[in-house]
């Protein structure tokens, strides 16, 4: 029985560190909202650069994706990424794609 309430808790620890809806907001530390939404929804595959890569995640920097068509993904997901249009609003995804499209510009 212990090791099925532990693993219960470490589903739960994990579904809520990706990113739920019901999860706490960006603590207001003077960042940007798209900076404060990507360190809390995106920096754990992409990391803080875009360049980490973890799980199967592109790299930012690299990105040949048009706006447009990085909001559509960011919204509806591909691969392993989950879709977000049902967690963040279609302008707080807008915000998340305009930061990571700016790491492009830090190379």
């Amino acid at each position: 029985m212990r090791t099925a309430s532990a693993s219960l808790v470490a589903i739960v620890s994990l579904v809520l560190a990706c990113g739920s809806a019901s999860g706490p907001s960006p603590a207001d530390d003077g960042a940007p909202k798209g900076q404060q939404l990507y360190k809390m929804h995106c920096e754990l595959c992409h990391g803080a650069n875009g360049k980490l890569g973890f799980n199967g995640a592109k790299d930012l920097t690299a990105s040949t994706l048009s706006r447009a068509e990085m909001v559509a993904q960011v919204s509806n997901g591909k691969g392993r990424m989950m879709p977000y249009k049902n967690t963040l609003s279609i302008k707080e995804i807008e915000a998340v794609v305009d930061y990571a499209r700016a790491l492009g510009n830090k190379r």
